[in-house]
């Protein structure tokens, strides 16, 4: 798949993945100075690029596991949606998990992007829908083990 991309700076850079196995392409901190993010605080990231993700597809924004697992820092959202109708810069908010002020290094893998596939949806509102074994039961319901 061809995705069209733009760079909007001299700071940005295109996404990457690690091999050719990689589910996620790299997203880069398009800054020239440290960004601080300050204990239990989201700070917005640049990306520096905006794309052309084809209709029928999103960008999901995930975390990178190496900031996430060593440093605490992740989306802020968890993941991130970019629609394929958007054509603004790519920003991730990063929050800091920890109890301690973390940098990110200019230029710095922030994020990583997956292009998934995703069907459009009719919703059909009915007076009453069938019946299943969990019925309603909520968190939990199906045991723990």
């Amino acid at each position: 798949m061809d995705v069209r991309i733009k760079k909007l700076n001299d700071l940005a850079k295109i996404p990457t993945r690690a091999d050719i196995g990689s589910a996620g392409y790299d997203l880069y901190a398009a800054t020239d100075c440290n960004i601080q993010i300050p204990p239990h605080s989201n700070v917005i990231v640049g990306t520096g690029i905006t794309m052309a993700i084809p209709l029928g597809y999103f960008g999901a924004v995930y975390a990178r596991s190496g900031i996430a697992s060593k440093r605490s820092l992740r989306p802020a959202n968890c993941v991130g949606v970019i629609d394929s109708t958007y054509r603004g810069e790519i920003k991730v908010a990063l929050h800091n998990d920890s109890p301690e002020t973390k940098a990110i290094q200019a230029g710095e893998r922030i994020a990583q992007l997956v292009i998934q596939k995703h069907e459009n949806i009719d919703f059909d509102e009915v007076d009453e829908l069938d019946e299943t074994e969990r019925g309603t039961g909520g968190f939990g319901s199906t045991g723990e083990k």
